[in-house]
C-alpha cells in the first residue's frame, strides 16, 4: 500500500476510535467515498485485508490501525 492510503486508514481509524471508542469496528470501505473514484486502489485495500489477512467485514478499528503502522 502507498503512504497516502496508509496515512488515510490510520486518520479514519483514529477519528473512529475518538468518536466511538476503543471497541468500534469498521469495514475497509470506511477508507474510500461512496463514490468510486479509485477502484484500483480500492480493490489493492481489499485484496490486502481479505485475501491477505482473512480479515472479518468488519474489524476493530485499534486493530486495523496497528497493523497498517506494522507496514511502515
Amino acid at each position: 500500500m502507498n503512504q497516502a492510503i496508509k496515512g488515510k486508514i490510520i486518520e479514519v481509524c483514529d477519528a473512529k476510535i475518538a468518536a466511538k471508542g476503543e471497541n468500534v469496528g469498521l469495514s475497509f470501505y470506511a477508507f474510500f467515498k461512496n463514490k468510486n473514484d479509485n477502484p484500483e486502489l480500492l480493490m489493492e485495500v481489499a485484496q490486502w485485508w481479505i485475501l491477505e489477512h482473512k480479515l472479518d467485514h468488519f474489524e476493530k478499528a485499534v486493530k486495523i490501525k496497528k497493523m497498517v503502522e506494522s507496514l511502515n
